[in-house]
């Protein structure tokens, strides 16, 4: 399992929220769903992404945008242009007092927008539940990343594209994995660039000795893994094993270890129905009163607390 595998291989989209809008100048929409993020591509037309706080970005016909919430941003077709209507949490749509536009702006299915045959037309993904497993790599993004048509050239447009309007059986749940790849896709395409600023991590993975150690962690959470035992399967010594590993990643091994278990015990804790008691064992924790201990010292909140705010979030 390699870095983005490793990180990107939990909380899948579920119910994401896709569709494609379509716009007639002049147009523009403030987006306040509080959603973790966001991708967005042009197929025809040019747009801007403006973040509240930050440079607008301006995206055209290839570009492919992620914006990472829960900060409010706006899209429009000119930076000056006020919103006409707001995206609230739930993707509900209004205009900004509050009157409902669902209705009005509905073009058919999965599709959106002022005019059915406007001349600017977007492809909209948007994950609607935040990941604890990905929070490390997201984390690593800036507020707004844009790959150009020149820097990436990905065949699950054309498909994302075709498939986003169809109305067939299990349709959400083709989309959800469409949009899981694309999402793998550009982070990969956005971390391999020249003169990328990657998390140490991610960097750390092409390290022939930290590397497979990290590999290790990532594929065996549950394993009672040791310093020594890490550096005797990497072939280096214990000492040269948590001196290199800490200076490629930024952090000892065991903390390393101790920050991903608790990951993934925080996506099971609530995408799952499984006991704490069987989700420690799962993640390598010697029961429910450890993970329990573990997950109140780093995260300030036990397990059934953590879990109950993603019921009601």
């Amino acid at each position: 399992m390699d870095a983005l595998a490793g990180l990107l291989d939990g909380p899948r989209a579920r119910g994401a929220f896709l569709l494609r809008m379509v716009m007639e100048p002049p147009w523009s929409v403030r987006i306040e769903d509080r959603a973790p993020i966001c991708l967005m591509s042009m197929t025809a037309g040019e747009a801007w992404i403006v973040p509240d706080h930050g440079e607008a970005v301006h995206i055209a016909p290839g570009d492919i945008v992620v914006v990472r919430g829960p900060d409010p941003y706006t899209v429009t077709h000119a930076p000056e242009l006020a919103p006409f209507a707001l995206i609230g949490p739930g993707e509900t749509c209004t205009t900004l007092r509050g009157e409902p536009l669902s209705d009005f702006m509905d073009l058919g299915v999965r599709t959106w927008g002022n005019a059915p045959d406007g001349s600017a037309t977007m492809l909209v993904g948007t994950y609607l539940m935040e990941g604890e497993i990905s929070g490390r790599l997201l984390d690593a993004l800036p507020p707004v990343l844009l790959l150009t048509a020149r820097e990436w050239n990905c065949s699950l447009m054309p498909l994302l594209d075709d498939e986003i309007s169809r109305d067939e059986p299990g349709q959400s749940v083709v989309l959800d994995r469409l949009l899981d790849l694309l999402l793998i896709a550009v982070l990969r395409s956005w971390f391999s660039r020249p003169g990328a600023d990657a998390p140490a991590w991610y960097r750390a993975m092409g390290d022939p000795v930290v590397g497979p150690g990290l590999r290790l962690l990532q594929n065996s959470p549950a394993h009672p893994w040791t310093v020594a035992s890490l550096a005797a399967k990497c072939g280096v010594s214990r000492a040269g094993f948590a001196r290199r590993f800490t200076e490629l990643v930024g952090e000892p091994p065991m903390a390393y270890l101790t920050g991903w278990r608790l990951a993934l015990a925080a996506d099971r804790l609530r995408e799952s129905d499984a006991t704490i008691e069987a989700i420690a064992r799962q993640v390598g924790y010697g029961g429910a009163f450890a993970l329990s201990a573990a997950f109140k010292r780093v995260r300030g909140i036990s397990p059934q607390e953590h879990r109950a705010l993603g019921t009601t979030g």
